[in-house]
């Protein structure tokens, strides 16, 4: 599957708020908490609990909210497919970084152990 300009536009667009709630639904049909889920994006942006909400009030695009995150620099280890793209090959910064928070959850969402979503030892 090929990242297009357009595709990489509609991720850079999508408003935080509009996708967190989706996040949320999805872990708690598998028995994760809301706790959880602030938790990995905290790991990965340096947001804490209310930088997220900040985020979410504001509206901020997906541009915006990782434009001014911190990323975690094991990022980079994050790897495998999400939504038919694997994370570690997509060119586009942006998109690589959106696609890392969706591994994220999807691994939460899935049951894995909370110190190997963090990749810690």
């Amino acid at each position: 599957m090929k990242n297009t300009k357009d595709h990489n536009e509609r991720i850079a667009s999508l408003t935080f708020a509009s996708i967190y709630p989706h996040y949320l639904t999805k872990i708690e049909k598998k028995g994760r908490t809301e706790e959880e889920l602030e938790q990995v994006i905290e790991w990965l942006t340096g947001y804490d609990k209310k930088k997220q909400q900040e985020q979410i009030e504001k509206k901020v695009s997906f541009e915006v909210f990782f434009e001014n995150a911190t990323l975690n620099s094991n990022a980079n280890l994050i790897k495998g497919v999400i939504c038919g793209y694997r994370v570690e090959e997509i060119e586009n910064r942006l998109t690589q970084q959106v696609r890392y928070l969706d591994k994220l959850v999807d691994e939460l969402a899935r049951g894995r152990k909370m110190e190997k979503i963090l990749r810690k030892s």
